[in-house]
């Protein structure tokens, strides 16, 4: 063909990636190519509209770094995130709801032993966190890996500041015999995410705040079960309705008890308010890979 035009360009495209070998990327290469051509005929680009968006991608690339996503920030921000994380995740029965992962998990956490105090410096008001990790029957799952991270009082997350080598209110633990893990470290807020790029851009030309509710990263995994990825979210937050990355569930949601000066479960004696949160959470059994069976 050497006449394309409005009405066969998409088709023509579609065609010539006809040979593609894997029948799973042929399909998302060209269902890519058919909603994205559906999108420029319905809104009609001008040409600078249409480079603004390129420059845009652009910008996003640029800005990444290994202490930055900015592009898990945009499919957080568009809702993209959550409904792949939903599709991945349906039939949750039973076993803990899923969210998103965010821009800030930092993969192979320092390991310390259950109890530690998490903080490594970073301020809030003291949270002494504690769990069970079970199968769906309820059977404690012993040595399971639990990576935990947050937010400081200030909003930030360790990898936010540019002074700090070591880590801070992320820590793994793997639990123990009962499938219970503890440790103690400070009360997380709600916070904006990353707004001086590209991202907060967007927010700021659609009047959107970039803020999330208050809450605790756990991901959770052990053999034979699926990793459970999730938040626990502070019940009265006032971000909770418009979470800027739509990451909220009523079942995440949960009560951190705000606890008198005395003795805390692990025999701390404490001389200042403190808080406490107590969950269970139940892992999936692990199901068939999806890709493998498409190919099957």
């Amino acid at each position: 063909m050497r006449e394309f035009t409005e009405e066969n360009l998409t088709e023509a495209v579609v065609e010539r990636f006809g040979n593609t070998p894997d029948p799973r990327l042929k399909l998302l290469i060209t269902s890519l190519v058919r909603h994205l051509h559906a999108y420029v005929r319905e809104v009609e680009p001008t040409f600078d509209e249409w480079m603004a968006a390129i420059q845009f991608l652009t910008r996003t690339g640029q800005i990444c770094t290994e202490k930055r996503q900015e592009f898990i920030l945009l499919s957080d921000t568009l809702g993209i995130s959550m409904l792949v994380d939903a599709i991945n995740h349906r039939n949750r029965d039973g076993v803990t709801e899923t969210t998103v992962l965010g821009p800030f998990y930092v993969e192979n956490p320092p390991e310390v032993p259950l109890g530690s105090d998490v903080t490594g410096g970073l301020k809030g008001d003291p949270l002494y966190a504690e769990g069970t990790v079970c199968a769906p029957n309820g059977k404690p799952l012993a040595n399971a890996i639990v990576d935990i991270w947050q937010s400081d009082a200030d909003g930030f997350y360790d990898v936010q500041y540019a002074d700090r080598t070591e880590a801070g209110l992320r820590a793994r633990f793997r639990t123990d015999a009962d499938g219970r893990f503890q440790f103690w470290s400070v009360m997380p807020t709600s916070y904006p995410i990353p707004y001086d790029g590209p991202v907060g851009d967007m927010l700021k030309a659609t009047n959107r705040h970039p803020y999330r509710p208050a809450h605790l990263h756990f991901l959770i995994a052990a053999d034979g079960y699926e990793t459970l990825i999730t938040h626990l979210f502070v019940d009265g937050d006032r971000y909770l309705d418009s979470d800027a990355v739509f990451g909220v569930k009523k079942s995440l949601i949960r009560t951190y008890t705000r606890e008198n000066p005395g003795v805390a479960p692990d025999g701390r004696e404490m001389t200042r308010l403190w808080y406490r949160l107590s969950n269970d959470f139940r892992l999936k059994a692990a199901q068939p890979d999806r890709a493998a069976a498409r190919q099957a």
